[in-house]
């Protein structure tokens, strides 16, 4: 009976349970559009960090935190000096220029970079033959609708595109070493020094020694650095999820409250009739909490849609700037957000019907 008496007041006003829904839906797909681009952005810096090759990275003292680059303030001769300490096999050094946030262009000398990893895999054309050439990752050409052997204006001057590589090593954007120096005003210096070593198993002793060799640089196993790129482990990233959460709670129970309690108003007479008839407080207050769930259901199911569809206009229109993942690990969570913000707001207007006077109910106009 409690099913049939949901249903067909659900079905008596449509337009309210559909705003309802859509309302409890924009929370959902707040919450799970932004769980995506955390844990999006978190995992493509981490795949072009493990895509190096390298054991150990070497960054300038002046690194503001533990996941970002310094400027070029070490000195290029480091890098010899680091290819002649025991286990070390190679040191890699690189240059940065952000280009549009957060988007970085690398200078990488590329024979030295293919020996370290194997070299970037590339899709359409080839390296870098002259200095006024420019390799993007498949992401970057389709984000800026380019193809080998266009012109991109990138740092204030035009580059020819001379290969477009698969995405997860390095960069995004990725040019000469000493042209990007040149550019900067950093001849001589790198961001940067990746360094791998003959045998992972001696990365202790390793550290030890490039420690004492550089005592004033910022230097990091590759596995300490890529876990520095964790959601969990970037600061404020937690606490802002927390934060959206809340609010996606506190959204819903504003709306299932004012929703429900719009509804107890509606039916007031209704209440006094079940009541006459007998209902019990607690039958009444089963009554508004199914309703409130069914609509916290619905709400999910069309977030969870509606996320999606926010996954697929960033994947196709900014798929470089701002990737973004699906977590479906994170539906039953937003499930269970939408059904204790509805069970909450539903729960006032509910005690509120319980308590109706069947009598003045009944002569409710």
């Amino acid at each position: 009976m409690t099913g049939k008496l949901v249903v067909e007041n659900l079905k008596h006003r449509p337009l309210r349970s559909l705003l309802s829904t859509l309302l409890i839906a924009v929370s959902v797909a707040l919450i799970l559009t932004l769980v995506g681009l955390s844990f999006g952005m978190s995992e493509e810096s981490q795949r072009r960090q493990q895509g190096v090759g390298a054991d150990i990275l070497i960054r300038g003292s002046t690194a503001a935190s533990a996941i970002s680059f310094s400027a070029a303030s070490i000195p290029e001769g480091a890098v010899a000096k680091i290819e002649q300490q025991p286990r070390v096999k190679m040191a890699l050094g690189v240059i940065n220029h952000s280009i549009d946030f957060p988007l970085i262009a690398t200078g990488v000398d590329l024979a030295k970079f293919k020996a370290m990893n194997g070299g970037f895999t590339y899709l359409e054309g080839g390296p870098l033959q002259k200095p006024g050439d420019i390799l993007i990752d498949q992401l970057f050409a389709a984000q800026k609708h380019k193809q080998v052997g266009d012109s991109i204006s990138l740092m204030n001057r035009d580059w020819r595109i001379a290969g477009i590589i698969a995405s997860g090593k390095l960069a995004r954007v990725v040019v000469p070493l000493t042209v990007l120096q040149d550019l900067d005003d950093a001849e001589g210096k790198v961001s940067q020094i990746y360094v791998k070593l003959d045998n992972p198993a001696n990365i202790g002793p390793a550290m030890e020694e490039l420690k004492k060799l550089m005592p004033s640089y910022k230097i990091d196993t590759m596995d300490e650095y890529v876990a520095a790129f964790g959601v969990a482990a970037i600061p404020g990233v937690t606490p802002f999820l927390a934060v959206m959460v809340g609010a996606g709670v506190f959204s819903g129970f504003i709306t299932v409250c004012l929703s429900m309690y719009m509804v107890v108003l509606q039916r007031t007479r209704e209440i006094g009739i079940l009541k006459s008839l007998g209902a019990s407080k607690s039958f009444i207050l089963g009554i508004v909490e199914v309703e409130a769930l069914i609509l916290g259901v619905a709400g999910t199911l069309v977030g969870i849609v509606m996320s999606i569809g926010a996954w697929w206009l960033i994947s196709t229109f900014v798929p470089a700037s701002i990737p973004i993942v699906i977590k479906p690990l994170w539906w039953p969570v937003a499930t269970g957000i939408a059904l204790i913000a509805s069970a909450l707001g539903a729960l006032y207007p509910g005690l509120s019907a319980a308590r109706h006077d069947p009598i003045e109910a009944l002569a409710y106009e």
